[in-house]
């Protein structure tokens, strides 16, 4: 599965930073994903639904970390593009270097 289009809309109310839509394999849209800029700095927010009870649950998902971080370097590697930022992407220097390959070849530099 690859990513092969990304399309960012900026909107920086709050800690909300921009709406994305992303196609994989040229075939499936996935949209309504969020970038929020939290305490770590930013991370994506997948499409969710609210429940009845109040509570929210996403209606996609990568279904492991791997696939996760891969999916937001990539997006918010687009996002910092679209904006010209280069500040705020939440790094995992708390975590060692070999658990995190994808984002060692993206580091900005």
């Amino acid at each position: 599965m690859e990513i092969t289009d990304i399309r960012v809309f900026p909107v920086n109310q709050d800690k909300l930073r921009a709406f994305v839509s992303i196609v994989l394999d040229q075939c499936f849209v996935v949209g309504d994903i969020k970038i929020i800029s939290g305490a770590s700095g930013l991370f994506i927010s997948m499409p969710s639904k609210r429940r009845k009870d109040g509570t929210f649950r996403d209606i996609a998902h990568p279904l492991n970390s791997e696939t996760r971080l891969a999916m937001e370097e990539k997006i918010i590697s687009a996002y910092r593009l679209e904006v010209g930022d280069k500040s705020d992407i939440r790094t995992l220097a708390q975590e060692p270097e070999e658990h995190s390959p994808v984002l060692d070849d993206a580091s900005p530099g």
